[in-house]
């Protein structure tokens, strides 16, 4: 198995809102499927799909998936980019979990979760700067490109 993921698929219940949560943020929509949105990243994509049809693709009934303690999380290159992000989620639906404020490990977070209860994490890690040409994330950072 190569070290990656290629798609990270999201379980909702309701499609509509959790699809005009992540328009309102500012994704772009790949096509795809009926009953499938999926949002192209770095190097991954995001997919929303329907619970009960989540769990009938895996063959679960819907009170298996349970609900681990799981966060997406997205680094950002400034403490105001992730202030100005959070206010973006709140705006587009989001309940803001921790209100952006400095980590005892030298960065700067906060957490939301999205209409469905997605957690994310919003963070400025200054021990692991982004790859300047496109943003992308290492655990170690980027040097120059």
């Amino acid at each position: 198995m190569d070290q990656r993921i290629s798609l990270i698929t999201l379980g909702v219940r309701d499609m509509d809102r959790a699809t005009a949560f992540y328009d309102a943020m500012g994704w772009a929509r790949a096509p795809g499927p009926d009953g499938v949105i999926a949002y192209d990243l770095l190097g991954q994509t995001l997919g929303l799909f329907g619970l009960d049809d989540l769990a009938k693709d895996i063959g679960l009934p819907v009170e298996e998936l349970g609900h681990g303690a799981l966060t997406l999380a997205h680094n950002l290159d400034s403490r105001d980019a992730v202030d100005a992000l959070v206010a973006r989620a709140e705006t587009a639906g989001a309940r803001i979990l921790k209100a952006p404020q400095e980590v005892f490990w030298g960065g700067y977070h906060a957490y939301f979760a999205d209409p469905e209860g997605h957690v994310w994490e919003i963070a400025h890690n200054p021990f692991s700067p982004l790859r300047a040409s496109d943003g992308a994330f290492r655990w170690q950072g980027y040097g120059s490109d």
